[in-house]
């Protein structure tokens, strides 16, 4: 199977599954799974997050995500339990369609880790 069929598969696999548990169905967008993913690192699941943490929390998921590709490097965990990441190597510059590309195969890679998906 080509790369790009494999991670479409891979992907629509990772939707399916995370839209069918939390959101009723609805087809999740790829900004959704990445907070999603945020908020598991953070490990606080069961509480509501300000407009400000949302956005620190896709932080923190994209820092997650591309830290495996040697992007950004975990750095300490502050007073409140958030994870802190420092660059290690700036992202080269990506056209919209490359950025998602990137991030769906980091999300699958993610997934696959974790064993959610196979």
């Amino acid at each position: 199977m080509a790369r790009d069929e494999q991670l479409k598969e891979r992907w629509e696999s990772v939707v399916h599954k995370l839209s069918a548990q939390f959101a009723d169905g609805d087809t999740l967008e790829l900004d959704a799974v990445i907070y999603l993913i945020g908020v598991q690192e953070l490990g606080q699941l069961h509480r509501k997050f300000k407009k400000d943490e949302k956005v620190n929390l896709m932080h923190i998921a994209i820092c997650r995500l591309l830290e495996p590709f040697g992007y950004y490097e975990f750095d300490f965990f502050d007073d409140d339990g958030w994870p802190h990441y420092k660059v290690k190597e700036q992202l080269p510059p990506l056209k919209a369609g490359e950025q998602s590309v990137l991030m769906k195969e980091a999300i699958v890679q993610y997934f696959l880790e974790k064993e959610f998906i196979d």
